[in-house]
């Protein structure tokens, strides 16, 4: 229930400043929900600020590999077999 709270508050503060753009929402939410995550992996103490900050720069560049590796499959046409 207090998670709940926490993020309908933020998406009430989201709509309070302004932000009605689709992508400026999407974007204000992938952040609060990556400080979240952020906030509950420290929490658990799994590890150390550095390892974490290391392991969060390995997980961001896979995440870019992964979206240019969807946009290039989507560039890419299927050949007609003749």
């Amino acid at each position: 229930m207090k998670n709940s709270k926490f993020v309908i508050n933020k998406l009430t503060q989201l709509f309070e400043k302004g932000l009605v753009s689709s992508k400026d929402l999407t974007n204000e939410i992938i952040t609060i929900l990556k400080s979240k995550r952020d906030e509950i992996v420290f929490r658990m103490k799994l590890t150390s600020k550095d390892e974490f900050d290391v392991l969060s720069k390995r997980v961001e560049n896979l995440e870019k590999i992964i979206s240019r590796s969807k946009q290039t499959k989507k560039k890419t046409k299927q050949a007609k077999k003749s």
